[in-house]
């Protein structure tokens, strides 16, 4: 058979396991797309509704997310993933297995085999997921009205749950990249209501049995007062909140810096304190990307993408990957290996950029690291040559 008859025999056999409810699970591996972050998609057949829909588990390196499509559209997608992006298949109904996987000549094969016994497909759409902070006997998520009295999370609260775990879980990953015991000192900037400063307090000190120090760094004195007091009723004796803004904080020793969503170049702010301050790790979510916006159109120079940036939304969201480009650049040439992710979905909030740098166990040395230093800082000169950029606030406080 050819690539496409082969393709078609597939698709054929996947769509009528779905109409016949027969489908239990399809894998998709060997990733070759564009997404460096993605590692395989898992498809199921769930009912949302009364309705037959399939379930995207997209598999990054250190998040899940959840798309569900209608049957129709979800096959047509699978068609193109499969055409395109995997090399293998794994489709299991109930009765069978069947492997579709390009070889290394591009040669489209497939591979059946037949089961003894026959396998459940499971519609279920809430199936319980396991959760790095548990809703029962945590007073401080009552106290901050995620729970009520018993431990059950409300259900205007869900949302709010979930970025909770969310942010714990890939906190947790970056940790485990540091060597043991390196988190001492952490600091949130901008911690708000303190929903994650507390989740990350109660994951170090309960979990990993880390004698953390945490401090949450807040603006807004109502709030400071509310934070201190559930951490008191909370017996969390090692977590404080401090009244003022993250430009004037004073600290000469941070861990783990964090600043989830601070506004425009308060971010830039909280990463010039934690560089200086020699953190191990540094996690950011930058909000309001005005500073840099502000710089393009100003000089309004004449690129390749002009014909896109004379949309508004469209220069908004250009001045948002060349800000966060440009700090990643800034945190590699202090010696941080550097990734950019997303933090959560859509669904919860716009603002869903990861920025974070990692200090690694052997920096470069030498030669090879100055060499590094000045292919950076042409990098950033051309980048801001080419984007009509004057200077960013984060280079102007580093001064490079």
């Amino acid at each position: 058979m050819t690539n496409t008859e082969t393709l078609n025999k597939f698709s054929q056999t996947l769509e009528t396991s779905i109409l016949d409810k027969n489908l239990v699970k399809l894998s998709l591996g060997n990733y070759q797309g564009n997404d460096r972050e993605l590692k395989n998609i898992y498809v199921k057949l769930v009912k949302i509704k009364r309705v037959d829909m399939l379930s995207f588990n997209y598999r990054y390196k250190t998040r899940d997310i959840f798309k569900n499509h209608q049957i129709e559209d979800g096959i047509k997608l699978l068609n193109n993933l499969l055409s395109n992006d995997f090399k293998i298949g794994t489709l299991f109904t109930v009765d069978q297995e069947i492997i579709i996987e390009h070889d290394k000549k591009n040669i489209i094969k497939l591979r059946e085999r037949f089961f003894n016994t026959k396998l459940e497909p499971n519609l279920s759409h809430d199936k319980e997921k396991k959760r790095l902070i548990k809703p029962a006997n945590n007073s401080y998520l009552h106290a901050l009205k995620i729970t009520d009295a018993d431990g059950k999370v409300f259900k205007n609260s869900q949302d709010k749950y979930k970025q909770i775990n969310q942010y714990i879980e890939i906190l947790s990953s970056l940790i485990k990249e540091l060597p043991e015991g390196t988190i001492k000192n952490v600091v949130d900037m901008g911690s708000g209501k303190g929903y994650l400063t507390f989740a990350l307090y109660d994951y170090l000190h309960q979990q990993l049995n880390l004698k953390a120090k945490v401090t949450g760094v807040e603006f807004r004195a109502d709030l400071v007062t509310l934070c201190n007091d559930i951490a008191k009723q909370s017996s969390f004796e090692q977590l404080h909140f401090v009244e003022g803004t993250i430009e004037d904080y004073k600290v000469k020793e941070i861990n783990l810096l964090i600043a989830l969503h601070a506004c425009d170049t308060a971010t830039d702010d909280a990463i010039f304190k934690g560089i200086n301050a020699g953190a191990e790790l540094i996690v950011v979510a930058p909000c309001c990307h005005k500073q840099i916006r502000r710089e393009i159109e100003k000089y309004k120079v004449k690129n390749d993408v002009s014909f896109l940036t004379k949309y508004g939304i469209f220069l908004e969201r250009q001045a948002e990957m060349v800000t966060d480009g440009i700090r990643a650049l800034i945190l590699e040439y202090y010696g941080y290996k550097t990734k950019v992710f997303e933090f959560i979905s859509d669904a919860h909030t716009p603002k869903n950029v990861l920025v974070v740098g990692v200090k690694p166990l052997n920096p470069l040395k030498g030669t090879s690291e100055a060499k590094r230093k000045e292919e950076i800082l042409q990098k950033i000169k051309e980048t801001k040559a080419y984007f009509g950029i004057g200077y960013h606030h984060l280079e102007r406080l580093l001064e490079l």
